[in-house]
């Protein structure tokens, strides 16, 4: 009995260090930083935004060091399969497409996809009222995928960019018609800035879940369930205890979660 006792105990003298070892690795997370208000760089070219604040209340709240890669948006995802990094936490739509190649944690936020064009635009009927145009997406988003699938069929001109930043650039430039996007980050990134003058969100909401998901979740490496509910339970902790709306306050007049 005592050799049993004493192999235990030196198992445990064993597992022990490798348990804290495993705990205290930091949590490689993914974002692309060219997604005001969401993700975007300071004038010192420090990383912030929401995505960001919430990224680090949920490594707090996990008791781990959050590590930040950046990494251009439609990259994201091949990068994460090769384990460049952990999770993506980049305002990335949950959907059935992404779902076949990750996981994801629950959703952290949901807003809606809407166009921006120049403010007194009427857009009734966008695949009528589009046709010709040309619209700007962000490459591999589900804004690409959308308008792939809806809008060229229908006579639209889809132009894919690297970021939605070169979007806006276009549409102020008169490269593009009209972008289609999330609607924060159109207010926030474009419409509030100098540059957005003469232009405003038009048309319908575009929530078609098929394509516009569930909501933006934390993607992780397909079948990596146990990463995916730790995020999850700390999603419910933030919001518990007041930090998700300390965090949504510093961005947002309303309620970003969504229904």
């Amino acid at each position: 009995m005592k050799k049993i006792a004493l192999l235990g105990a030196l198992a445990l003298s064993v597992l022990s260090p490798l348990t804290m070892a495993e705990e205290a690795k930091p949590l490689r997370i993914g974002i692309e930083a060219a997604y005001p208000p969401f993700a975007f760089k300071t004038p010192e070219g420090n990383i912030t935004g929401f995505d960001y604040d919430i990224g680090n209340a949920l490594c707090e709240e996990m008791k781990v060091k959050c590590k930040w890669i950046e990494q251009e948006f439609d990259g994201l995802i091949p990068a994460l399969k090769v384990r460049k990094f952990d999770a993506v936490l980049s305002s990335m739509t949950i959907t059935e497409d992404r779902l076949k190649s990750v996981d994801f944690s629950k959703k952290y936020y949901h807003t809606p996809a809407k166009l921006a064009m120049k403010a007194g635009t009427e857009i009734n009927d966008p695949l009528v009222d589009l046709k010709g145009k040309k619209v700007g997406v962000q490459r591999a988003s589900i804004y690409d995928r959308y308008a792939s699938d809806v809008f060229a069929p229908a006579g639209v001109e889809v132009v894919r960019y690297s970021s939605q930043n070169e979007i806006f650039l276009d549409l102020t430039a008169g490269r593009l018609d009209a972008t289609l996007a999330d609607a924060v980050n159109i207010d926030d990134g474009f419409l509030k800035t100098d540059a957005g003058k003469g232009f405003a969100l038009v048309g319908p909401d575009f929530k078609e879940q098929k394509y516009f998901g569930e909501g933006a979740g934390i993607a992780v490496r397909k079948g990596d369930k146990a990463l995916a509910d730790k995020i999850t339970a700390a999603i419910a902790g933030i919001r518990a205890n007041g930090k998700y709306k300390e965090v949504q306050d510093k961005y947002f007049a309303f309620d970003v979660y969504g229904d």
